[in-house]
């Protein structure tokens, strides 16, 4: 199925009534959890998620997607009104979007925001519609070797990328592969690391997992950082942008989306990285009579790229969890989890076994970025005053929620003690800099990189020189290392050439 007839089978479904209401629903979940400081769309979807044992694939995969791109949209807003980046990837907006609140231009800032959102969603749902075919069709030349060492790639990028340190992320990925581990071995049929406990002989529940870290760890780092002091947020007032911040942010617009596509398809490439890239550039390029603006009174051009960039890279992160199964981020681990419990694969086969909630999902986007537009514009003053929820009633109701779900899904109390205890383990995390991410990427992938290793194996004949000897593998492999040592060495290059 080409692009063009896989939209208009997606469309025929995204518009009916029930999807309709599912896709405003998460946007709207997903702009509100995106405005409070510190709850992201991972925590959400991960709270969420109990309703897969409930709700049909394709509206909750809608759900999950609305969450997931109207959080990107309402993170902005704490970032302009309180200075207060919500996520990593709108700390950039902060920079501008805070100083142009300060000097009276919030309104402004966040329109430019908003409709760069946008633009910047348009584009990268172009990318994955059309883009996401030819990646299917490169990856279904892939075997088990290349599998395996396409894994290791995510595994060394995400772990090398998020965190403070590649050795803090390394070992949040070691505890998601011993967590991805316990159960019984699917080949020799043998319990692993189940501690004599019968509940453990299924494995240990991604869905746990992934509320145990992003939500009751993160709600309880949150509590525990908790200050008594109001936040101060300052006023909206009229968001009409004039004509020159329309010919101001048109081409940051652009040039960000453009910028942050790429970096959200690459494994690990994240949110963080293109909008920087996108405010410097901006920096650059910005006429001589508005550059005295930025750091100062507030440039819109630094608020319009970055926040396009971000946007764009969000999308794309789609691309490789759909084509290959491979998460990039921890929202796109979530949803593959949710995937997995409906029994569906992500992957190269996917666009063909499940075409229709595939391309509903896609065509969902659209919709949803058109929603987020009328919501996010009007609603805007609304969305400030959430900002104002006391966080100890905000914490409180999260824990409840997960508690709920989570002894929902199995209706077992050794569930609720591991939901606490890997919970106080990723408050811990929190406070000491290591990533939570690799933890539900390496449970997830730990699993699957498994098989496919054996399955290579078994074909080579025990030959482990098959990883190397087969180009695409090496070349895989190679990417890698060079992600694991390259910035090392680059960092002591650039000693050596200072001392």
């Amino acid at each position: 199925m080409d692009s063009i007839a896989g939209l208009q089978l997606g469309f025929s479904h995204a518009l009916t009534l029930t999807n309709l209401g599912w896709a405003l629903l998460g946007c709207f979940l997903g702009t509100a959890v995106g405005v409070l400081p510190g709850i992201g769309p991972a925590l959400t979807i991960a709270l969420l998620l109990p309703i897969t044992f409930k709700v049909e694939a394709t509206g909750a995969f809608i759900l999950f997607c609305g969450v997931f791109y109207g959080a990107m949209y309402g993170g902005s807003t704490t970032s302009i009104l309180l200075n207060t980046p919500g996520e990593s990837g709108s700390i950039i907006t902060a920079l501008e979007g805070a100083k142009m609140a300060r000097n009276g231009r919030a309104g402004p800032a966040l329109a430019t925001a908003a409709i760069g959102s946008f633009v910047a969603g348009t584009i990268g749902t172009l990318g994955i519609s059309f883009l996401g075919p030819v990646v299917v069709d490169l990856a279904l030349q892939l075997g088990p070797a290349e599998y395996f060492s396409l894994m290791l790639l995510c595994f060394v990028t995400v772990s090398a990328v998020l965190g403070g340190s590649a050795l803090r992320g390394l070992t949040s990925l070691f505890l998601g592969l011993l967590l991805g581990l316990v159960g019984i071995d699917l080949q020799t049929g043998q319990p692993r690391m189940t501690l004599g406990v019968p509940e453990l002989l299924d494995g240990v529940n991604v869905v746990l997992v992934a509320v145990a870290l992003f939500a009751v760890g993160e709600t309880l780092f949150m509590a525990w950082r908790h200050t008594s002091a109001a936040p101060v947020v300052r006023p909206v007032g009229g968001i009409v942008m004039s004509r020159s911040d329309w010919k101001r942010s048109f081409w940051p617009w652009i040039r960000g989306s453009l910028l942050g596509f790429p970096f959200g398809v690459m494994p690990a490439g994240g949110t963080e990285m293109p909008t920087m890239l996108s405010y410097y550039a901006e920096r650059k390029l910005v006429k001589p009579e508005h550059a005295g603006e930025f750091g100062t009174t507030g440039a819109i051009e630094g608020v319009a790229g970055p926040e396009a960039a971000n946007n764009a890279a969000a999308a794309g992160i789609l691309v490789p969890m759909l084509t290959l199964g491979l998460p990039t981020s921890a929202t796109a681990a979530i949803m593959l989890s949710a995937f997995q419990s409906y029994g569906i694969n992500p992957g190269p086969l996917l666009f063909e076994q499940q075409g229709a909630l595939v391309w509903t999902l896609i065509a969902s986007l659209y919709v949803a970025n058109i929603m987020l537009v009328v919501l996010n514009l009007p609603l805007v003053g609304l969305w400030a005053r959430i900002l104002k929820i006391p966080q100890p009633q905000l914490y409180a109701g999260i824990l409840v929620f997960a508690t709920i779900g989570t002894y929902g899904i199995s209706n077992s109390v050794t569930d609720l003690v591991l939901l606490y205890v890997i919970g106080i383990i990723g408050m811990f995390m929190r406070r000491f800099d290591f990533p939570t991410a690799p933890v539900v990427i390496g449970m997830i992938l730990g699993p699957m990189a498994e098989q496919a290793m054996r399955q290579a194996l078994t074909i080579s004949e025990g030959n482990w020189l098959t990883f190397v000897e087969r180009p695409v593998s090496l070349a895989i492999l190679a990417l890698a290392v060079a992600a694991l040592v390259g910035p090392r060495l680059w960092a002591a290059v650039r000693r050596r050439a200072s001392a």
